[in-house]
């Protein structure tokens, strides 16, 4: 079998491209600790309005006992439940979330957050919003007839307008 020089010289180079692309990746996981997650949390769907942290009462905004501020969210078809909350800006927030029935993603346009949320998983994801205003949240996954009408709102406001989140003992507190 004969191979053109200038056709092995492109296989050569072909090659040489994938295995750059290849190691950059690598070299990008290792030095910048890029890595799947390792801390799965589950969470029983069925009794998901049961459990102490996502019980309706406990859904909304909550400041930790250290001073964090975490959002808990219930998706459900079709709608994020609590269906409004309201955040100070410039303030790193975790958003504690769990799906009821089936898979949704949450979306707030014009900032960085954007998950799954799987039924069965916690989704977890710490974020913090620039500017005051208000965002909406919109379901970002296919989840049946009404998904077109899935969102909610978030209002985020100066720090120094914000009143408060109410303190709560939820995962995470350590009070």
């Amino acid at each position: 079998m004969h191979i053109n020089p200038l056709e092995q010289k492109w296989l050569y180079v072909s090659f040489g491209m994938v295995a750059i692309f290849l190691g950059s990746i690598l070299l990008t996981a290792v030095t910048k600790g890029v890595h799947p997650p390792s801390h799965i949390e589950t969470i029983d769907s069925a009794s998901l309005h049961l459990t102490e942290e996502f019980a309706e009462d406990n859904l909304g905004v909550h400041q930790l006992a250290d001073g964090r501020l975490q959002v808990t969210l219930v998706a459900a078809r079709y709608g994020f439940y609590p269906n409004h909350i309201e955040l100070p800006a410039d303030t790193p927030v975790t958003f504690r979330l769990a799906s009821v029935d089936v898979m949704h993603g949450v979306h707030a346009p014009m900032t960085n957050m954007s998950t799954m949320i799987v039924p069965g998983y916690v989704s977890e994801i710490t974020t913090a919003f620039p500017k005051p205003g208000d965002y909406p949240m919109l379901c970002n996954e296919y989840c049946g007839m009404g998904h077109d009408h899935m969102w909610s709102k978030m209002t985020v406001v100066a720090k120094e307008n914000w009143h408060g989140a109410p303190q709560a003992k939820v995962r995470g507190d350590r009070s």
